[in-house]
């Protein structure tokens, strides 16, 4: 076995006790993992800094200076600590040391010159040091004309002496005893020279110790670039062997119960874009390979009745669909939307999910497994095993993020013959660079067209100021016949918060609307299935004018005679969020609105978030900056493996090498789909050595 793949605790300097603390805080068990995590910042050991310059307020200061003296000195609570000054031309220097105080006296010699690097802090009034990287600084030493490494660490790791310095002489030590044969290149030769790359080893060298800016970004992009590059062979490889090997049903018939849809009881014109998609996916049904799409469109855009024409498709070719939405109340409103659009056509749709108990789930199982029922609509329910479809062919899955993989995969299981067509519906607009890493083997619709009639949401910020100002608009939105959301972020007080939460709200508008004169309904996370039920039921029937919610009713309530959202400390709210909060209005011809509450403090974040759903109602442009705010780890859906493992690569950053990466993955595979040719044999032989046991995007089969 390599060297490079042996225990970490065998490398020189690190021992059992190192090694444990290294493989829990890092994840390092061979020393090729500690080559792969690399600096996230470099201090470059070229450019001092002046002590007269330096500010006690928590900047990173490097100097070079001479130590004038070393003195121990007892504290109010016989505490020692060591206090050095330094000097150089501009002024003087304490640096101060709380422990090790032996080890620091023994090492540092008044009167020589040091490379003295930290924080700058206030200690008895004046700046200081505390705890400083220091080293003695020698005359033309190639050593300090480079940029130096600085690791992120924990309070162990520096405790046991694992810190960024003590972590730099550990890779040197590794370095010292691979050459490039031990790292072995696993790009082309060919591809190294077009882009201009530094072979696989020396980035490794140069990511670690640059001599130079230029080596430093050559490194950088070395290594980004081939992050990517082959993350996207994968996915690419598995879309194409997909297609070629995976056969699926073939829906060769346009037949009459969708014709009479379209042409009898379609109750609206579909846009360009609908039109588009249902182009792609009827291409997709019809070509007798396995669907697999993503169809992407923003809130309100219309997927539902593109999900409802593929079912309708599947039934003209004999076969059965199920749409399986995250919530009950997201399910209801699908079955409710859909029943509603079938119901003079000779089409059954069922509902199930957990609440559907006894005699009727019953009837709902054997009608399902003896193909009466047509269309399934449901929730997690129609996972079980015991929900067995005659002859299923589509299997829609809305808001897919909020189910595991293994859940959605179980729609295999349920039919006998070939695998059914896949769907999946998501209202949470993808950045292209997040599709690309998420769904890069998918095939992907975007439904970006807005169905004609529909007027952009007026969105407008307001401070707890202008309070009066808003209920007086709301009085008078409610005196036009419309209806209003308010929504909380928190169901009961939070000292920690200071939070208007969703029981005070309810009591002070009831000051304002008070009964009964108006209505006000209220729904949040803790209240039973029922209740909730009853409480929208109330507010879809008109019957309440106000519906107080937490963030329950973000996805898929449809109420398009509310036209007013009014969203409650909006500060405490992701932008993503707050973007499908607010398509909950606007959802029917009338002008909406939506009203974002804050308090006066905000953070420069939330400023952004909140000028940001001001300007546009684009839910592709807010996910941009959702990501370019929140990161790809956090950004609603996207908490998947592979997503923010990047050892370098950063998404927002990085996206002209992602493109690249992804176009020149592309053509190799284009070329050479088995990747048989010698100068791709480096790549083969890359990917059948990173392959998980069992995996799924196992290259080599």
């Amino acid at each position: 076995m390599s060297f490079l793949f042996s225990d970490i605790e065998f490398l020189k300097g690190v021992g059992p006790v190192k090694g444990e603390a290294l493989r829990n805080e890092l994840g390092v068990k061979t020393p090729m993992d500690l080559l792969e995590i690399y600096p996230f910042r470099y201090v470059d050991k070229t450019r001092f800094q002046k002590i007269k310059d330096l500010k006690p307020n928590g900047d990173i200061a490097l100097i070079k200076a001479q130590l004038i003296s070393l003195e121990k000195i007892k504290g109010k609570t016989n505490r020692q600590r060591l206090s050095g000054l330094v000097k150089d031309e501009s002024g003087l220097l304490e640096l101060v040391w709380f422990q090790k105080i032996k080890i620091i006296e023994e090492i540092l010699v008044p009167g020589k010159e040091y490379i003295i690097y930290g924080r700058t802090n206030t200690y008895g009034g004046k700046a200081s040091i505390a705890h400083p990287e220091i080293e003695e600084y020698q005359q033309d030493i190639a050593m300090h004309q480079t940029l130096d490494p600085v690791y992120s660490s924990t309070e162990k790791l520096d405790g046991l002496g694992l810190d960024s310095k003590g972590r730099r002489r550990l890779i040197k030590a590794i370095l010292e005893k691979i050459s490039e044969r031990d790292i072995g290149e696993n790009l082309p030769d060919e591809l190294l020279t077009t882009l201009k790359l530094p072979s696989r080893y020396q980035s490794m060298v140069w990511a670690h110790f640059p001599s130079n800016e230029n080596e430093k970004n050559l490194s950088h992009n070395r290594i980004k670039f081939e992050e990517f590059f082959f993350l996207q062979v994968q996915m690419l490889y598995t879309k194409a062997t997909r297609k070629q090997n995976l056969k699926g049903l073939t829906f060769g018939t346009v037949g009459e119960i969708f014709n009479q849809f379209y042409g009898k009881y379609l109750p609206f014109e579909l846009t360009g874009a609908q039109k588009r998609v249902i182009r792609e996916i009827r291409t997709d049904m019809g070509g007798g390979k396995q669907m697999n799409r993503l169809l992407q469109g923003d809130v309100g855009s219309g997927k539902t009745i593109v999900a409802l024409l593929c079912m309708l498709l599947a039934i003209d070719n004999g076969f059965q669909s199920c749409l399986v939405a995250p919530t009950e109340i997201l399910a209801q409103q699908h079955y409710t939307t859909i029943t509603g659009l079938v119901k003079d056509l000779p089409v059954k749709v069922a509902f199930l999910s957990g609440s559907v108990k006894g005699k009727q789930r019953r009837e709902v199982l054997e009608q399902l497994e003896s193909g009466e029922i047509h269309i399934l609509i449901g929730t997690h329910a129609v996972f079980e095993e015991k929900v067995v479809f005659a002859a299923l062919g589509l299997s829609i899955t809305d808001e897919q993020h909020r189910f595991g993989v293994a859940q959605r995969a179980k729609m295999w299981m349920k039919t006998d013959a070939l695998p059914p067509h896949i769907l999946v519906m998501t209202a949470t607009p993808i950045p292209r660079t997040l599709a690309m890493t998420m769904y890069g083997d998918l095939d992907v619709s975007v439904i970006d067209e807005l169905p004609p009639g529909r007027k952009d949401i007026i969105t407008v910020h307001r401070y707890e100021s202008h309070r009066m100002q808003v209920i007086g608009f709301m009085k008078e939105q409610i005196a036009a016949g419309h209806q209003i959301y308010v929504v909380y972020p928190l169901i009961e007080e939070s000292e920690a918060l200071d939070l208007k939460d969703l029981q005070q709200g309810y009591e002070r508008l009831l000051q304002y609307f008070p009964r009964p004169v108006y209505q006000i309904s209220v729904v949040h996370g803790r209240m039973k299935q029922a209740e909730k039920d009853f409480e929208m039921d109330r507010f879809i029937k008109k019957i309440t004018h106000i519906m107080v919610a937490t963030t329950v009713i973000e996805v898929g309530v449809n109420v398009p005679n509310a036209t007013t959202m009014i969203i409650e400390n909006c500060e405490r709210f992701g932008l993503s969020q707050l973007h499908q909060l607010r398509g909950r209005v606007g959802r029917g011809a009338q002008q909406s609105y939506c009203l974002l509450m804050s308090g006066d403090k905000l953070s420069h974040d939330a400023r952004k978030r909140i000028k940001t759903m001001c300007e546009t109602n684009n839910g592709f442009v807010i996910a941009e900056v959702d990501l370019e705010l929140r990161g790809p780890g956090e950004i609603d859906g996207t908490r998947q493996s592979g997503v923010t493992s990047f050892k370098m690569l950063n998404l927002i950053k990085d996206q002209k090498i992602m493109v690249a990466a992804r176009n020149i993955a592309q053509q190799v595979l284009d070329e050479d789909p088995e990747l048989l040719h010698p100068k791709n044999i480096r790549i083969r032989n890359y990917l059948k050595s990173i392959q998980k046991p069992g995996s799924n995007w196992a290259l080599i089969s």
